[in-house]
């Protein structure tokens, strides 16, 4: 055989394993998170979100980016680190991609490490993570137990 063409069936072969991780990362994700965008900040007006998921747990929330091949989370925002410090709807051209959906900013040191996020979901999925993150138990609480 000639070698340009073992080149192009393991090119072929390559791709069609990278099209069928993402078709299953994208429909496992789907199926089972929260529809949402994330940014770090700070960024640009209307840079840097990149859509994916997020899944809860008892003590995080994982955030799946849709768009890459990485197996595992993202990033990750600690619940006893998270707190809402702003509120608001999409701003300038953010409407154009951010319809319809709510802009929660949280306190640098949500992931554990001191960066600071925006996450842009839908009024509902807003209300339900505002509502997991006040529903963790306080610092006061873990001390009586340690």
């Amino acid at each position: 055989m000639d070698l340009a063409i073992v080149a192009l069936i393991v090119l072929l072969v390559f791709a069609t394993v990278v099209a069928m991780v993402l078709v299953y990362r994208i429909t496992k994700l789907r199926s089972v998170g929260t529809p949402c965008l994330l940014r770090r900040i700070p960024a640009a007006a209307d840079a840097g979100w990149r859509h994916g998921v997020v899944q809860y747990d008892e003590n995080s929330v994982s955030f799946y980016r849709l768009s890459s091949l990485r197996l595992g989370t993202t990033s990750t925002l600690l619940r006893q680190t998270t707190e809402i410090c702003a509120r608001r709807r999409p701003i300038g051209s953010e409407a154009d991609i951010l319809d319809g959906l709510v802009v929660l900013e949280l306190e640098p040191g949500a992931d554990g490490n001191g960066g600071a996020y925006e996450l842009a979901m839908s009024q509902g999925a807003a209300t339900a993570f505002q509502s997991w993150i006040e529903a963790r138990q306080s610092a006061r609480s873990q001390r009586r137990r340690a």
